[in-house]
């Protein structure tokens, strides 16, 4: 048997904010964005080049999900971006205006440095050591 986890969902505050920095801040590619109901819509991100995990950005639609925006995972890192050009990645975020947590670092994985993204969540850019 062969699986795989085709979509990982990312509550956010609105849809068209959030296409907006994951398609022009990280350049993303917008797979999908399909009204569901006049106030649902079922939005798919995902970086270039991807063909396995995408985003589901879903829109809060009540308080506890409200909260939750930019805290899904109580503060730890929630995603993991790879590249194969991390200075290339990291500079153009930079010159985009993310918010850089954590500066870059050698591990023994590869190199790193950790990010914000629109509403608080933390990735990890990560080009992975060889």
């Amino acid at each position: 048997m062969k699986q795989k986890i085709a979509n990982v969902t990312l509550v956010v505050r609105d849809y068209d904010e959030a296409i907006a920095f994951y398609t022009k801040t990280l350049k993303f590619d917008l797979i999908e964005d399909t009204p569901l109901t006049p106030t649902k819509r079922w939005v798919l991100v995902a970086p270039k080049g991807s063909s396995e995990t995408r985003l589901l950005l879903a829109k809060a639609d009540n308080e506890e999900q409200q909260a939750a925006v930019g805290h899904q995972t109580g503060g730890r890192v929630s995603f993991f971006l790879f590249t194969d050009d991390f200075w290339r990645d990291y500079r153009q975020m930079q010159t985009d205006g993310v918010r850089i947590v954590r500066p870059p670092e050698d591990q023994p994985y590869g190199t790193v440095a950790v990010f914000e993204d629109l509403y608080g969540n933390q990735w990890d850019l990560l080009q992975p050591a060889n």
